[in-house]
């Protein structure tokens, strides 16, 4: 209600309009004064009990009028001033009160019997490729390399109008794989350089227009994708390779589940609301306990030469950057407006929404596995 709507400004020497006649002694409006006009105007009645104006209602003229007929709002009460007397109407029945809703469980936020499915199946793959043979674990690595391009590369397309040439991609990808398995760092910093080299030609085939967004947008997923996944390759060519890579994956896939099971049950906190809303401080402390108890079981036990105090360190790291890898991807996707980069794997969306933490944490892990025990 506005400032108006408590009446019109009040004229001289009128204190403003009134259904029942002009307020007794006022005086008459206008400069003249006629005494015919006067004598036939009738005074209004004294109503007993109603302060003149002068006492103490006058500090709030307005306030006096708001209790008028003007104002739907007012229900007039029985026997007050200008209203007959009305019977008083008998009250309503109260309503029974309702059941109060039974609390919500929380939710998962996915089918959880699919994920775990498709988690142990790919599980069951991947031990059995890494301590059969490591050549078909190299392979894994690049069919895993090149359905994750295909992926980014599908949603840069949809999403934002960008083609990254994926041909280019995919052969590149795969022979970096191979590369850093065959010929260790060196091998797998030229076979990105001619990837880097073959998307800019490949490109040079279609119009010039959005050359320059393509052909960048190539480059980034050469090194995210295929880049970053040589460093499994590369944990396999020592003696002890498929227990460094399982160590990772054990630190990686830890991590994961620390954070999820601890931010679902006790998270409060917001981590990251604007990236990613579903991660929380209390998960993160989580994926960090889960990952360095981890850590040190794994240096201790597994890997030849380690200690726990090496797998604290360890775990810390893989907490880390698996951490930082999750909130990277949110941004893209984020960026992308999708919820999921595919639909290949129920119950966790694409290759690439399992390959987000994995990919920056395997050169950390490797680095620092070849720092504490040696590159053997």
């Amino acid at each position: 209600m506005n400032d108006s709507s408590w009446g019109a400004p009040p004229q001289a020497g009128y204190w403003g309009p009134s259904e029942q006649g002009p307020v007794q002694g006022a005086a008459p409006a206008g400069p003249a004064y006629d005494a015919h006009n006067a004598q036939q105007t009738r005074p209004m009645p004294i109503v007993p009990g109603v302060p003149a104006h002068g006492g103490d209602q006058d500090d709030d003229r307005g306030a006096a009028r708001l209790s008028g007929p003007l104002f739907r709002d007012d229900t007039p009460q029985a026997g007050s001033l200008g209203t007959p007397s009305q019977k008083p109407q008998e009250p309503m029945p109260s309503p029974a009160p309702q059941p109060a809703p039974a609390p919500q469980k929380k939710s998962a936020g996915r089918d959880l019997g699919a994920a775990i499915g498709v988690g142990v199946g790919l599980g069951a793959v991947i031990v059995a490729s890494l301590f059969v043979v490591k050549a078909v674990f190299v392979g894994v690595i690049a069919v895993a390399v090149v359905v994750g391009l295909w992926e980014l590369t599908s949603r840069l397309e949809e999403r934002k109008g960008i083609k990254a040439p994926l041909v280019p991609l995919a052969v590149g990808g795969a022979a970096m794989v191979v590369s850093g398995y065959v010929r260790g760092a060196e091998g797998a910093w030229v076979a990105m350089a001619l990837t880097a080299l073959a998307v800019l030609v490949w490109r040079m085939t279609e119009p010039p227009e959005g050359y320059l967004k393509d052909v960048t947008a190539g480059v980034f997923a050469a090194f995210y994708v295929p880049f970053l996944a040589t460093f499994v390759a590369m944990m396999l060519t020592a003696d002890d390779g498929p227990r460094r890579v399982l160590t990772f994956l054990l630190l990686t896939v830890v991590s994961d589940t620390g954070a999820y099971a601890i931010g679902w049950r006790f998270g409060k906190h917001k981590l990251a609301p604007r990236i990613s809303p579903g991660k929380t401080r209390e998960g993160l402390f989580g994926a960090v306990t889960f990952a360095m108890v981890g850590g040190a079981l794994c240096l201790q036990f597994l890997i030849e030469g380690g200690t726990w105090w090496q797998g604290l360190i360890l775990g810390l790291a893989v907490a880390a950057t698996a951490t930082l890898g999750d909130l990277g991807e949110s941004m893209i996707k984020r960026d992308l407006g999708i919820k999921d980069m595919g639909t290949l794997l129920p119950g966790h969306g694409g290759i690439m929404d399992r390959l987000d933490s994995l990919l920056p944490t395997a050169p950390v892990v490797w680095l620092l596995l070849v720092l504490f025990v040696g590159s053997g």
